[in-house]
């Protein structure tokens, strides 16, 4: 199994005591980064593995979720750099256009400024400035992760190629008549003054108030109920269902609007639940979609009441009043004149935030640019139904499918500074011209180019192309294109991830971007509560990492990482997963000490010994296992599978069975000497990927060699001994069954009892001093009276326990424990027992007492034991 026999054989200096995550993290990155080992070269011969980062912003710092996908993305290159695939791991930012345009926006009030008294040319300068000064703090955070990119490729939004890429794509969608101009419905920010997508409102339950209002008099009276009473200034009908017999007489018949002098007419629609509350809704197409959709199907007008800053502009009193001061003057109005049926206070329903001010979205009829999704979404369904691409895990499909096959067209024009600018120029005669990136805009006087910029999305939809270099035909997008997985929270896969495979499938012949779509959950506290700062529950995970080291934070994410599942996390944790990395610290470090070696072939396995090749076969069987939890992308699976290998089978058992062998000496402590050597070796290697800085420490000084990082991944050799297993597997029951009972009889770990072995003809006899050894059992001297006799595993153990334990004593407080478990026996039966009980009592009770009667059945059985086995007096 040891492999990478050709690099350069390095220093092998004496570990420390302790193992010092400060100390050696920082540098051992540098040095990674300085050799090139994340680089990828676009000329290789090697089959190519990419993966790209999901741009974070670039205002953002590193949260638990950032660190939670990047050790998982790691994980995966660093195995398949390993595995001798030219990998990349593509990194970069997002401009985050209303994000960025927000944080300058706040630098510039403390100086009493507007980006207006700057200017929108000096105001980008200064944004380019802050990104210069200030932006990108998360690529120093990903470092301290460990994160392999290759930095040398990193990308922006924003810089020169990227832009090229969108206007490049901009323009042939508007050739090929997907990108449109058009006055819809959209989600407009009043403090952010921007439409924002459907990503970018954040829902949550307010408290507001539903009113019900009558409209017109007498038997032409409808009533209809909102939460937006402000809008009622702009309805242009009252919408009813064509089924509904209690208002067929008013279907096409007008009635007056209240407040406003006009009448408008009823509608009979499909869209209106007759069952949801009076079967009668207002419709104001200017500020809802669904009304607009209405309006549409009717030819209602719209008529828009409100500014961009949410004020209202409808003639009256209530004109210059905030939406929210209107609505309160509205329904006072209203109940002055008699018309308010019903008021419910308060009334707790879903209300759209901006998610970058948390200011409450409305609903704005504007003109705006469109993308025409419906062949593009089509072609990102199919993608996935003909297997060009696979959503792991699998039950997420119907969530993608559900979306692409309902997709509305894309708003994709906002009303910001910094962004991609439109390309687009307006002719003094209502000209449109559409500028490619190789073409002149249009000159003379009247001509004027687009004021908006693109959604942030429409770039970042890009990204697995265009960060290697298209429009133009790069050797880096001949190789690394399509990406080999995209790792990404179940979260987005509506939003990126639809738009990267829409583009991807567009711009590159019909290729889609990646090959697989793996979707993570997202990070919870350890209670699988929501972290937010508002919840006093977030998490920076640099205080983690400077605490326990970034291996402790990166293995229990990924022990936690089950496909498409939310992961809770605890402090106690990582410092779990600390103890851990100490743990395989201390132990290599004992096995450095006492002869562990890759020098040389493995011996052969007749000269090894029963415990050798157990954990050989045990070695291969983890290779065999982690391979295939990988390839699923069961994270949680491998790095337990890891964890219980090494501190279980190799630190607890194997390391421990051969102590008597290595403190023997001999040909024998050589043999387990180079097998010790092999496991820590491939075991290192196996968990690289997950703990890179431990294990880049450990292996270099085991091996003597350049680095890990580059090092061969593990493979399985086929080599298993059934039989190993099952002698060692004997001799576990051994220590087990001895080590409960003398926990069982109040006996120190530490404490030597003196003790007769009946091992003839069993395969246990080989091992005697080692469980001796791992028993602390002296052997049986002059005067030795057995006390305690325990079978198991086809042996006999015979202890003296005389003079260890208080035996009267002893008996007195198990007699007591048993005493105890006979009474809650009979009590849990008591009630099992009663009918009536079992008839009223919840199935959660009833579960309760009879597991309480499970628990005294086995106390009662294991305290029997225990008496049975004590000293007779």
């Amino acid at each position: 199994m040891t492999e990478n026999t050709q690099q350069t054989p390095a220093s092998n200096p004496e570990l420390p005591t302790q193992y010092a995550p400060a100390e050696v993290e920082g540098k051992l990155y540098e040095r990674w980064v300085e050799r090139g080992y994340f680089e990828a070269d676009a000329t290789s011969d090697k089959p190519p593995f990419t993966v790209v980062i999901p741009p974070p912003n670039v205002t953002g710092s590193l949260h638990l979720g950032h660190a939670f996908e990047h050790t998982l993305i790691d994980a995966l290159t660093r195995r398949k750099r390993m595995q001798g695939y030219e990998t990349l791991w593509q990194p970069g930012m997002d401009h985050a256009g209303i994000a960025t345009q927000n944080v300058v926006e706040r630098e510039l009030a403390k100086e009493g400024k507007s980006r207006h008294d700057l200017g929108r040319e000096a105001f980008i300068d200064r944004v380019w400035q802050w990104k210069g000064e200030s932006g990108g703090q998360i690529s120093g955070q990903m470092k301290r992760l460990g994160d392999g990119v290759a930095w040398s490729r990193e990308r922006f939004t924003m810089d020169e190629g990227l832009s090229q890429a969108v206007q490049t794509i901009f323009k042939k969608l508007y050739d090929d008549e997907l990108i449109y101009r058009a006055e819809r419905i959209i989600n407009w920010c009043p403090r952010c003054l921007t439409a924002i997508s459907d990503i970018e409102v954040e829902y949550q339950d307010d408290d507001g108030e539903l009113v019900s209002i009558r409209y017109g008099e007498g038997e032409d009276s409808i009533v209809v109920a909102t939460t937006r009473a402000e809008t009622m200034l702009g309805d242009t009908a009252v919408a009813v269902h064509p089924g509904d017999d209690r208002y067929k007489h008013l279907v096409g018949k007008e009635i007056e609007l209240p407040l406003t002098g006009r009448r408008i007419p009823v509608v009979a629609d499909e869209h209106v639940d007759p069952e949801f509350g009076t079967g009668a809704v207002k419709v104001t197409p200017a500020h809802d979609p669904n009304d607009f959709e209405i309006g549409q199907r009717h030819g209602l007008p719209s008529l828009a009441v409100m500014d961009e800053h949410a004020i209202i502009t409808a003639h009256g009193p209530f004109q210059g009043l905030d939406r929210l001061e209107a609505r309160s003057a509205i329904v006072g109005a209203l109940r002055a004149e008699g018309r308010i049926v019903a008021e419910k206070r308060p009334y707790v329903h879903s209300v759209g935030h901006c998610s970058r001010c948390k200011t409450t979205i409305e609903p704005r009829l504007s003109m705006q640019w469109w993308v025409k999704v419906g062949p593009l979404a089509k072609a990102a369904g199919d993608a996935v139904r003909d297997g060009q691409v696979k959503i792991h895990p699998q039950e997420m499909e119907k969530r993608y499918f559900d979306w692409v096959d309902n997709l509305h067209d894309w708003c994709i024009s906002r009303q910001l500074w910094w962004g991609h600018r439109i390309p687009v120029w307006y002719g003094p005669d209502g000209e449109i011209v559409c500028v490619g990136p190789d073409e002149q805009p249009p000159s003379g006087e009247g001509w004027t180019q687009e004021t908006d910029v693109l959604d942030t999305w429409f770039s970042s939809g890009l990204w697995p192309f265009s960060t290697l270099g298209w429009p133009e035909q790069t050797e880096s997008l001949a190789k690394f294109y399509p990406n080999s997985v995209l790792v990404t929270g179940y979260d987005i896969l509506f939003f990126w991830v639809a738009r990267m495979m829409m583009f991807g499938l567009y711009a590159m012949d019909g290729t889609p971007p990646f090959h697989t779509i793996a979707l993570h959950g997202m990070v919870r506290d350890q209670f699988g509560k929501k972290m937010s700062k508002s919840f006093g529950n977030a998490v920076n995970p640099l205080d983690w990492m400077d605490k326990y080291g970034s291996d402790a934070l990166r293995f229990t994410l990924a022990r936690g990482a089950n496909p498409g599942v939310d992961v809770p996390i605890g402090e106690d944790w990582v410092q779990g997963s600390r103890n851990f990395a100490n743990k395989i610290w201390n132990a290599t470090r004992f096995a450095l000490m006492n002869g562990a070696t890759i020098e040389g072939e493995l011996p052969d396995p007749s000269q090894m010994s029963a415990t050798d090749r157990w954990i050989l076969s045990k070695l291969n069987k983890t290779v065999a296992e982690v391979d295939a939890f990988y390839d699923d992308f069961q994270f949680s699976k491998l790095s337990e599978a890891l964890f219980h290998f090494a501190w279980d089978e190799v630190f607890d058992w194997y390391v421990e069975l051969s102590k008597t062998t290595f403190f023997a000496g001999g040909e024998q402590a050589k043999v387990s000497g180079r097998v010790l050597g092999e496991v820590l070796d491939v075991m290192l290697r196996l968990l690289h990927p997950v703990v890179p800085f431990v294990t880049e420490t450990l292996w270099t000084s085991l091996t003597g060699r350049e680095s890990v990082v580059i090092a061969d991944w593990p493979k399985d050799s086929g080599f298993r001994d059934e039989a190993a297993e099952q002698e060692i597997e004997l001799v576990q029951q051994v220590v087990t069954e001895v080590r409960r009972f003398r926990s069982d009889q109040g006996l120190q770990p530490g404490q030597k009892v003196p003790a007769e072995f009946t091992l003839t003809g069993t395969a246990l006899a080989p091992h005697e001093a080692a469980i001796r050894q791992l028993l602390r059992l002296q052997p049986a001297g002059d005067g030795f009276h057995a006390t305690a006799s325990l079978p198991v595993a086809g042996a006999t153990v015979a202890l003296d326990l005389s003079g260890t334990i208080d035996v009267e004593a002893e008996r007195k407080r198990l007699t007591k424990d048993l005493g105890a478990a006979e009474k809650e026996k009979s009590q849990a039966n008591a009630k099992l027992g009663n009918e009536a009980f079992l008839a009223k009592a919840p199935d959660n009770v009833v579960d309760k007492i009879r597991t309480r009667l499970a628990k005294a059945d086995a106390d009662i059985a294991r305290i029997t034991a225990q008496l049975a086995n004590l000293p007779q007096s």
